[in-house]
């Protein structure tokens, strides 16, 4: 699971995910090589990255899921089910307000922002 270490709500986030007993290696984008593990950095800042095992690469509600799928039950059911066709729609949903918003949330800085860094921004 990658994370945007500029940002306070994501690294944050971030250090509550071994307390889920997720089975998952975390990393700072900034300290990562994106392109040797497929990932775009562009988007990337706007949605979080994870690397599966076999390499592919999900992004945002699916980064999510595949972390709460790596947990014990009944936190693996609930990332099976933010992944299905079923929730996905509205959990991509919420995802994207959280990333609009997440300067304004706990943990959130001006550096959090993603309009006040309009370079950045996703895809």
């Amino acid at each position: 699971m990658l994370y945007d270490a500029d940002c306070g709500f994501c690294t944050r986030t971030a250090r509550l995910v071994p307390r889920l007993r997720a089975d998952v290696d975390l990393a700072a984008l900034q300290e990562t090589d994106l392109p040797a593990h497929g990932v775009d950095a562009v988007r990337a800042r706007g949605e979080m990255p994870f690397v599966r095992v076999d390499g592919s690469v999900v992004y945002g509600h699916r980064a999510w899921a595949a972390v709460l799928e790596s947990c014990p039950a009944p936190l693996r059911a609930a990332g099976r089910l933010l992944g299905s066709r079923m929730l996905g729609p509205v959990a991509a949903r919420c995802y994207s307000w959280v990333a609009r918003n997440r300067a304004r949330l706990p943990g959130g800085t001006p550096a959090c922002d993603l309009e006040r860094r309009p370079s950045q921004r996703p895809r």
